[in-house]
């Protein structure tokens, strides 16, 4: 068993669409979780109200009340790849993300993540991830390590102020084996969730997803692509090649949702935050991080 050694915290909504108790609402909101187990983990006190009140299996549902409880898993899948910091002042930290490594807990994770690992090495406890990276792509992730400062850092990202690229390798379709390099595109389209929740598809309607991508190698029927993301839709790079008819190497969810699964750690997504630039809000200077990982051709390894 995994516990998290800090609690998750959850608001309960504003509108009470018929929860009688605490108890009720969590079985309903975790439909994985059962109801028993909610049960004695509130009688073991891993749930209780923000500020440190426990509760019961009786209490009441409370509107827009704040809740605190203690994640855990059965069994915490490991993940045998190291990660780095590659920079870090009194302000941010810059880490290089490995495939496989969630930045944030979720799921069946709860202490093997980016964050936990991060305050492990640091010994600091208020560190906040400023933006997202998949737990299946490898790469660059900003964090920040001080709450004064950490809503310009956001800011960002919300205000577009911040330039990032990425690196993928695809199979090419046969037009483009032997074509002259570079080759380039501007994918522009709308995406929007999809089902189940975790996937998105590009639909009609107004576009809210733009991204550049440059063929830049090819050899044995791969090619080595730089994407620049213009938008932040979930997956937006993952399905900007798909509609190229490249789907990303070893993608799991697209074109075909495959079964859940052990990690397959011989076959990483091959999907890598690559560069992160930008102007630091607070100290006015040119920040540029560049990932030590690399994405390379090899049909051996890659097939």
């Amino acid at each position: 068993m995994s516990i998290a050694t800090k609690p998750s915290e959850i608001t309960l909504p504003a509108d009470n669409e018929g929860w009688a108790t605490v108890l009720h609402y969590l079985a309903v909101k975790f439909p994985y979780i059962a109801e028993s187990v909610w049960r004695q983990r509130i009688l073991a006190g891993k749930v209780y109200w923000f500020g440190g009140e426990p509760i019961t299996v009786d209490t009441p549902f409370k509107a827009s009340k704040r809740l605190c409880y203690y994640r855990e898993v059965t069994k915490e899948p490991v993940i045998p790849f190291s990660h780095s910091i590659l920079y870090q002042d009194e302000h941010i930290l810059v880490a290089d993300k490995p495939h496989f490594l969630p930045v944030t807990p979720g799921g069946e994770y709860v202490n093997e993540c980016l964050l936990a690992r991060l305050k492990r090495d640091t010994g600091l406890e208020d560190i906040v991830p400023v933006h997202r990276l998949d737990r299946d792509t490898a790469g660059l992730v900003l964090f920040s390590v001080n709450a004064d400062s950490r809503p310009a850092y956001y800011q960002l990202f919300s205000q577009a102020k911040i330039s990032k690229s990425y690196q993928a390798v695809a199979r090419l379709t046969p037009a483009l084996c032997n074509a002259a390099l570079p080759v380039n595109w501007h994918i522009a389209n709308r995406i929007e969730k999809s089902q189940p929740a975790f996937i998105n598809a590009i639909v009609p309607g107004e576009v809210n997803a733009m991204s550049d991508i440059s063929l830049q190698q090819h050899a044995d029927g791969l090619g080595l692509f730089e994407l620049i993301p213009h938008s932040g839709k979930t997956h937006q790079l993952r399905l900007h090649m798909l509609s190229l008819g490249m789907p990303i190497l070893h993608d799991n969810y697209y074109p075909v949702l495959l079964p859940k699964r052990p990690p397959q750690f011989d076959k990483p997504l091959q999907l890598l935050a690559k560069t992160l630039s930008f102007i630091d809000p607070v100290t006015n200077s040119a920040q540029a991080f560049t990932s030590q990982q690399q994405l390379a051709l090899r049909p051996a390894a890659l097939s």
